[in-house]
């Protein structure tokens, strides 16, 4: 199985969501923001970092790359997306996912090991969790706080779109929401980085692999 990982200009963990696909036993594929051709890649990683230097808004310009076009329309035919961090924010800016990602909520820049609840483990990329399981996997943004308006917050968890809450606030997002999914559930974006958290030997241990291990095991079935 083949995930390709985007790098934009002001990508940072690019190669943490290449190393976390290969751990998972996937074969990982650069892919790079000028390049339209998504080379064959059976899912698409968009990874945490700046991006374009988070001009404008967070995600605003790297919704206009090159890549993207191709991205979009592949997302809208089923292909698995994970955005992370400010790959989260550019499946917002994309409007492959709803809501907005803004300055947190005590205007600091927050980086701390993060405990999630998993809410729904029935998307391409959260089958390896447990619905209500506990993980934790480091946090680190300053524009990190989720934001929509009533309906769509209503809409998201009637319908079972939040992938995960956290456990204690860190940001102000509203409704304590750490990751969203599309209604189709392969399009799926998280604030924290389960690429940080793929090994005991660094970070805080091993649940974030779940989130590449669900996609290998989905794209094999």
């Amino acid at each position: 199985m083949k995930i390709g990982v985007v790098t934009f200009p002001g990508s940072l963990d690019d190669r943490d969501a290449q190393r976390a696909a290969r751990y998972a036993g996937a074969e990982a594929v650069p892919l790079w923001h000028a390049d339209a051709d998504l080379h064959g890649v059976d899912a698409v990683v968009l990874p945490g970092g700046f991006s374009y230097g988070d001009y404008l808004r967070c995600g605003a310009i790297a919704r206009f790359a090159k890549v993207m076009d191709t991205l979009v329309e592949q997302a809208h035919n089923g292909l698995p997306v994970l955005g992370i961090c400010n790959g989260f924010q550019v499946l917002c800016e994309s409007h492959l996912l709803p809501g907005a990602l803004t300055r947190n909520q005590h205007l600091h820049f927050i980086h701390r090991d993060q405990p999630l609840r998993i809410a729904n483990n029935r998307t391409a990329w959260t089958t390896a969790y447990d619905e209500g399981q506990v993980i934790t996997v480091p946090v680190k943004n300053g524009e990190g706080r989720y934001v929509a308006d009533p309906a769509t917050l209503d809409a998201l968890e009637a319908n079972g779109q939040v992938i995960a809450y956290y456990q204690g606030n860190p940001n102000g997002s509203m409704r304590d929401i750490a990751g969203i999914t599309n209604a189709r559930g392969n399009v799926v974006g998280i604030m924290p980085h389960p690429e940080h958290a793929i090994e005991d030997l660094c970070g805080p241990g091993t649940d974030g692999l779940g989130f590449f291990t669900s996609i290998v095991k989905a794209l094999v079935a």
